[in-house]
């Protein structure tokens, strides 16, 4: 029996896919112990549990995006971080491990105990976190080819995608404009009116919340259905006529399927999801990072079924002056989706195995 601790912590792009790559382990390795690595401020603290999986928290490593005093205190964090990480590391047969706070410190006690160590990325350019592990690894995998450095070596596994995901792309196969149709009733919205399904990412948009509800009246004016995911610590708007805001959408599989334009941020995950299952999209890229999201969804643009707009020019405007080209280009676009990512978790497993083989 292999004892595999899998770090992905913070935000549903890192706890997601170690989540699928965790639900693969276990299908090939049912007598395998799996340890996920969190702190107490991530979703994984739901996420994980909810899963069925075992969860071990370690002290977070805060670091600010701009120069701040409390950068003083990342020395003396990271060790306790490492120190703790150490604990649960020490005896394990492989870490796997999948960007972001949780896994910069799991990196580092792996390599100090000896334990072989598989990165996946799924951003199209690297994360510092992950840019760190792979100084003691060459057993990287990615969801995206990267054009340079270690990374441009890796095994290209894709993101490996939610079980309910996978499922609805199974299942469309056979006829992916009835599963549409289906989905679009399923969630109760008309069929014969066009869907613009919005998020904002796990934790919701302000911007792009703000620019949809000052578009709700023009919406309804056209007779369009809008599923709004405003996100859980964000003010629920009052729902009229077509427009119907929830804080979370559960079946986000019917959410891709239905919509007949995606609007939200361009997430690794998100443009995988989308990707396997959407129709046409228009992401708003986070405008602070390295730039990850604006190169996530290069490819869904080349395909012609996706564009881009910065925050500062997504406007209700824009919106009430684009929206009908938009849901043309949808009508435009393959009805089918994308399988690209449908064994991401299958070869991320190989690789693990081949690295504990070493």
């Amino acid at each position: 029996m292999a004892t595999v601790v899998l770090a992905g912590g913070g935000t549903a792009g890192h706890i997601e896919p170690a989540l699928a790559v965790g639900r693969e382990w276990k299908n090939s390795h049912s007598s395998d112990q799996l340890i996920f690595l969190g702190t107490s401020s991530g979703l994984e603290t739901t996420l994980v549990p909810a899963s069925n999986f075992e969860l071990q928290l370690i002290p977070r490593v805060k670091i600010s995006r701009k120069p701040s005093i409390t950068w003083l205190r990342i020395p003396l964090d990271l060790i306790a971080s490492v120190r703790e990480c150490k604990k649960v590391i020490k005896d394990a047969d492989l870490v796997v491990g999948f960007g972001g706070y949780v896994s910069a410190p799991a990196y580092l006690a792996a390599a100090l105990s000896g334990v072989p160590i598989v990165i996946h990325e799924a951003n199209a350019k690297p994360g510092w976190a992950n840019r760190l592990g792979a100084l003691f690894t060459r057993h990287l995998a990615v969801a995206h080819p990267v054009a340079a450095g270690k990374f441009s070596k890796a095994l290209l596994a894709g993101l490996p995608l939610r079980v309910d995901v996978a499922q609805a792309f199974r299942a469309s196969q056979s006829n992916w404009a009835s599963a549409r149709m289906a989905a679009k009733t399923r969630l109760g919205f008309a069929s014969d009116s066009p869907l613009i399904f919005v998020m904002g990412g796990s934790q919701g948009s302000v911007a792009i919340n703000a620019v949809i509800e000052s578009a709700i009246e023009f919406m309804n004016q056209q007779g369009f259905s809008v599923l709004h995911s405003v996100g859980k610590n964000n003010p629920l708007p009052q729902q009229k006529g077509g427009y119907k805001p929830v804080l979370y959408v559960d079946a986000m599989a019917d959410a891709y399927l239905a919509a007949d334009v995606v609007i939200g941020r361009s997430g690794a995950v998100t443009c995988s999801e989308f990707r396997a299952l959407g129709r046409y999209a228009l992401f708003v890229p986070l405008p602070i990072g390295n730039g990850e999201q604006f190169v996530n969804a290069a490819s869904l643009v080349a395909d012609s079924r996706a564009e881009i707009i910065a925050q500062k020019d997504f406007t209700a405007n824009y919106l009430k002056s684009n929206i009908a080209a938009l849901l043309s280009k949808s009508a435009d676009a393959p009805i089918q989706g994308d399988g690209t990512d449908l064994h991401a978790s299958e070869k991320i497993v190989s690789l693990g195995e081949f690295a504990m083989a070493k």
